[in-house]
């Protein structure tokens, strides 16, 4: 069996930037506490596979990601609907998503500190507010993109606003909400993390990875990083890929690429 194209370049991308960071930690310009050989990461990596500590703090960021993830789409997809569908929603409500969107969510922690005190409320806060503007602006986007040919047909045809919603509105904008999705993840995850090493008290990859520094123990903190790039990787391949191949491709609104 033939082995896929883009399987072969990724490993070959990932050959190569392994490969580059082993040269440069075994040529000796840093001591091995500040950048450990790959091998050092593996072991830290499978150890704390092995007593359970890692999968338990990957679980507890992804699940303050995915509360966080689901309040952003409570919040950001009606409101982006809303704006596209109604003028004076969108003269409302634009000009304060153009003021907030470039706050970073990070910058409102110590704020959502006083509010809520440390642990999951302030995290899963950071969350919402770092995922729901790509949500809010992408399903604005897409529901002003959708072809007036396809509105006016349903029109003709006595759709009214609710089937016209939901039959022409929503699937002719889903390639925007999903990318929406992907950006929104994305997002969660940096603010997930920046909130768990200042905010959360005993769990989350985030602090593993800060607490690990008091220690200089490298190793662990490139071992959360690896696990976080491989949580997203699945998360792409088992979630968004398929998605997209079930609605989008599949209805041949997105050229699919060769994989």
């Amino acid at each position: 069996m033939a082995v896929p194209i883009s399987l072969v370049r990724a490993a070959g991308a990932l050959a190569l930037v392994a490969g580059g960071y082993e040269a440069i930690a075994s040529s000796g310009i840093y001591p091995p506490a500040l950048l450990p050989s790959l091998a050092a990461v593996a072991r830290a990596l499978l150890q704390g596979i092995a007593d359970a500590s890692l999968p338990a703090h990957a679980l507890a960021t992804l699940l303050r990601v995915l509360f966080g993830l689901a309040l952003a789409v409570t919040i950001g997809l009606p409101l982006g609907v809303l704006m596209a569908r109604h003028k004076m929603i969108e003269g409302v409500l634009m000009p304060l998503v153009s003021a907030l969107m470039p706050i970073p969510s990070l910058a409102l922690l110590p704020l959502f500190i006083l509010w809520f005190g440390l642990g999951n409320p302030t995290a899963i806060g950071v969350v919402c507010y770092a995922a729901v503007f790509p949500l809010l602006l992408n399903a604005w986007a897409g529901v002003r993109a959708v072809n007036p040919l396809w509105l006016r047909a349903a029109g003709a045809m006595g759709a009214g606003e609710r089937v016209l919603l939901g039959k022409v509105v929503l699937p002719g904008a889903l390639p925007f909400l999903i990318i929406g999705l992907r950006q929104a993840f994305q997002r969660a995850f940096i603010a997930v993390i920046g909130a768990e090493m200042l905010a959360a008290s005993d769990r989350g990859l985030g602090w593993v990875m800060f607490d690990a520094k008091e220690f200089l123990r490298a190793d662990v903190m490139l071992a959360s990083l690896a696990l976080i790039g491989l949580i997203g990787l699945l998360c792409e391949r088992l979630v968004f890929g398929p998605l997209e191949r079930a609605t989008v491709e599949r209805w041949g609104m997105l050229t699919a690429s060769k994989r």
